[in-house]
């Protein structure tokens, strides 16, 4: 048979080393889904029950292995939901393929069915994005597609008309010379500037209290960052897309920063005279030192990113780990530790607050609990994902990160529903490593039919659903930063446990602080797909490291109008600070 337009596209994905495409059929991609049945052997297609997912995962495979992640969906509204897990790959600069159908070419424009333009829709989400025009516009337009998406780290985006999948011949415009593109991914040197370099040098040698925050740009230059550190006698703080840059029993970190992180992390920042910022876009300019209090020295591969949220004195646009070891032979070793020494004593502080939440016996179980007996039970090189909400505070900061492990979660775009998806694709990317969702209630039962696609494809994945019935972000942000009661935020409970079992997985549940070591060791070493729901207390707030004074304000108004659950509330947050206190 004669070669279709649609087994050109995949002919070069498989060019590209592209494994793996998470979609849903439809009949606007019926052609492509074709060529995929015909290449079985070469390209695996996991079929999931939600477009959106997909795309989380297709995100996630490329954050997991550095490789381009590709979803497929169908024409008009398969394409369309595919939008926040592309987003969330736009975000945090992951390189996706979104490959979309439309309905016949000769249609479009016509108010046929599903006549969605997605090519315009997909206008600010992708940094290439085009449709099939015939035949032989497939081969050149998916090599730029693979090229622009790896190079840029975004989403580019393919739309493919149903009948040009099909189509077997085509005529040539005389300036389309067959075979002039090919399947090459050119890598930049990655050197920063020599100039730059030596001012940045001299910047971090004059530092009194250097301060290092690192990023997701950070990841897998975790020896670097330690040798500087070692050298400036400089705090790692890390951002939370940072948090497997160097594991936490380090001596050098002190953590996360921001509302999910360590009291520690914020004193560096606060207290720094020189900041060296790697690999990082941290968007929450308030936990960053006041402008002008340091100097500032910034690494980054994407030269658009330097000074973006601090007004930085030098920057270098390099990848993390070249720039550093070339920074490295220009730096002179600190001898005053000081700065270093109140970092990891403040950072002991806080491991000790951590366990002592993570080891109480309270009825109803704290969330931290199951958090702290989690971290000391996942494999030495598990993936852990997380999803958005009081679930991320946990997460940030009650799992340790160990050397070799990997953490991820939706960082820029913080999209509930990731966490799910995202353990699948790691999963599928990493078969023979633990890999687990560490996830709230809500966020989990927005695609919680993906459960049914961990049993279909026989993934060993574990799901802790943190299960509080409530949105509990939402929850405490009506009342912490605005002052108004809780509402709209309660949900309808769900038997987790049940619905797993119903799915043909494996379903626990731990409704006591001292059942819960017995109960994850029990489900961790389950075969197959295993939801543990752990049914925790709806009233234990995501404490910040510190509270501003306008926090307490607006807490204690939020009380006064009325918030339900009030008594119950105002008692939990009292303890938690006599606690802390104490």
């Amino acid at each position: 048979m004669a070669e279709t337009a649609s087994d050109i596209l995949m002919n070069i994905l498989i060019d590209w080393n592209v494994e793996v495409i998470f979609g849903l059929p439809g009949d606007g991609i019926n052609g492509l889904m074709e060529a995929l049945r015909k290449r079985q052997g070469k390209i695996r297609f996991v079929q999931v029950r939600h477009e959106e997912a997909a795309a989380f995962m297709a995100c996630a495979y490329a954050k997991y292995t550095g490789r381009l992640g590709v979803c497929l969906a169908t024409s008009g509204p398969g394409g369309i939901h595919l939008l926040n897990g592309l987003y969330d790959a736009k975000l945090d600069g992951q390189p996706v393929l979104a490959i979309t159908g439309h309905h016949y070419h000769d249609l479009i424009g016509t108010h046929a069915q599903q006549d969605v333009d997605l090519d315009k829709l997909f206008m600010d989400v992708a940094v290439y994005n085009t449709r099939i025009m015939g035949l032989a516009h497939v081969e050149s337009v998916t090599h730029l597609a693979c090229r622009t998406a790896l190079s840029y780290r975004g989403v580019a985006h393919i739309n493919f008309p149903t009948d040009i999948q099909d189509f077997t011949s085509a005529e040539r415009s005389k300036r389309d010379v067959p075979g002039h593109t090919t399947a090459i991914r050119a890598h930049g040197a990655g050197e920063p500037d020599q100039r730059d370099l030596e001012y940045a040098a001299d910047i971090l040698n004059r530092g009194k209290k250097v301060a290092i925050l690192a990023g997701r740009g950070a990841l897998g230059a975790g020896q670097e960052l330690e040798e500087a550190a070692e050298i400036l006698g400089a705090p790692i703080v890390k951002a939370l897309l940072g948090k497997a840059a160097v594991p936490d029993d380090s001596p050098y970190t002190t953590g996360g920063i921001g509302l999910l992180g360590t009291r520690a992390s914020q004193d560096a920042l606060e207290q720094c005279d020189t900041l060296l910022l790697a690999g990082t876009s941290f968007p929450y300019i308030e936990f960053m030192p006041k402008p002008g209090q340091a100097k500032a020295v910034q690494i980054d591969v994407d030269p658009t990113r330097i000074g973006l949220r601090y007004p930085v004195d030098v920057g270098l646009v390099a990848d993390t780990r070249i720039a550093l070891k070339a920074l490295r032979q220009k730096l002179t070793r600190h001898e005053d530790r000081e700065f270093l020494r109140q970092a990891q004593e403040a950072t002991r502080a806080w491991w000790n607050l951590m366990q002592e939440r993570g080891t109480r016996t309270d009825h109803p179980m704290k969330p931290q609990v199951v958090a702290w007996e989690l971290g000391k039970r996942i494999a030495p090189d598990a993936i852990v994902s997380s999803d958005s909400g009081t679930i991320t505070t946990w997460f940030a900061r009650q799992i340790p990160a160990k050397r070799n492990q990997m953490f991820s979660l939706s960082g820029t775009l913080a999209t509930m529903a990731n966490g799910l998806p995202y353990t699948i694709a790691a999963q599928i990317a990493y078969p023979e490593r633990q890999c687990i969702a560490f996830v709230g209630d809500g966020g989990f039962s927005m695609l919680m039919a993906e459960f049914a696609t961990a049993v279909k494809y026989k993934l060993p994945i574990k799901v802790i659903v943190i299960k509080n019935n409530t949105l509990g972000q939402i929850k405490w942000e009506q009342m912490v930063f605005l002052g108004n009661p809780e509402y709209g935020c309660e949900l309808q409970p769900i038997d987790f446990a049940m619905f797993a079992r119903a799915c043909g997985g494996s379903g626990f549940t731990i409704g006591k602080a001292s059942e819960c070591g017995a109960v994850l060791d029990t489900a961790l070493s389950t075969p197959g797909p295993v939801l543990i729901q752990a049914e925790v207390d709806a009233n234990e707030p995501p404490m910040p490291a510190k509270i501003t004074v306008r926090q307490a304000e607006k807490f204690a108004e939020s009380l006064i109008r009325g918030t339900p659950h009030r008594g119950e509330i105002g008692l939990t947050v009292l303890s938690d600070k006599v606690r802390e206190l104490v």
